[in-house]
């Protein structure tokens, strides 16, 4: 069985957290494969896990014993579903010197870790790092952004996509598919949740999420105040796959929590309408 952390751990070189909410099984065993094999330089004492279940059942205990029978692994469950933010906040002041927020959906190359790593330990005033990315088919994602316009925003989420195909070069700069290719690049406004490797001291210095976002834009937000405090760097070196799907696809649910989220978004950073 993983072992257990406990909360009067000393702090760790690395910890990773994972927030989980009736997870495709197949695609986290993955996500967990892909972390087991790119820890495999680690020492063991030098790493914790944290998985935070919010589903009504621990559906993910099995796999991650299974997974992760090596490492020191807690899963905190049995606190609801009180959001994607507010789980991961919810071991904020056990992060390590680094510390990395990974979505349930990602594979990562069996270099990430290390690589990104020794990104910000030859980057001192680097605090935040986001990766290359692709989907499953093998095509580029784009995790970087810039300042979103709401006309953006429906665009990339909710547009039909021969509708999208005619707003095609707006939506590659608000991408920056062209700064974020093989090399390196400061500075991007926002960078995805799926996988953000902080320095730990940068991250609990912003207090974590913002934990009035339920789901969606949660990463906007920190993104913008990371770079008020750090610099952020797209780092290509680091790669992952990201099998995550647009809001607008996941049914009315989904699309409320966005709006929702939204709508703090703007009130909180400034409306931009096109």
């Amino acid at each position: 069985m993983a072992e257990t952390a406990g909360p009067n751990s000393p702090r760790r070189k690395l910890t990773v957290s994972i927030v989980t909410f009736r997870s495709d099984a197949d695609e986290f065993r993955r996500t967990l494969l892909s972390l087991r094999t790119a820890l495999q330089e680690f020492a063991r004492d030098d790493v914790a896990i944290f998985v935070i279940e919010n589903s009504p059942q621990n559906e993910v205990g099995e796999i991650v014993a299974q997974e992760l029978a090596s490492w020191t692994v807690e899963v905190l469950h049995g606190h609801g579903n009180v959001g994607f933010g507010r789980a991961h906040n919810l071991i904020l002041d056990r992060t390590g010197e680094y510390h990395l927020i990974l979505n349930p959906d990602i594979e990562m190359r069996p270099d990430a870790l290390q690589k990104a790593l020794r990104f910000l330990e030859e980057h001192p005033a680097c605090g935040l790092l986001t990766p290359m990315a692709y989907w499953p088919d093998g095509g580029r994602q784009y995790l970087c952004k810039r300042y979103p316009a709401l006309f953006d925003l429906l665009l990339r989420g909710f547009a039909p996509a021969r509708l999208a195909a005619m707003f095609d070069q707006r939506l590659a700069r608000y991408e920056m598919r062209a700064e974020t290719q093989d090399e390196v690049h400061w500075e991007p406004p926002i960078v995805s949740g799926c996988f953000m490797f902080f320095r730990g001291d940068v991250l609990r210095a912003l207090g974590g999420f913002d934990e009035a976002y339920f789901l969606y834009f949660e990463d906007f937000d920190l993104s913008l105040r990371a770079g008020k405090k750090t610099q952020i760097a797209y780092v290509p070196a680091v790669r992952v796959v990201h099998a995550g799907g647009k809001a607008g696809k996941k049914g009315w649910w989904h699309i409320r929590q966005f709006g929702k989220s939204a709508v703090r978004f703007y009130a909180t950073h400034g409306l931009k309408l096109f």
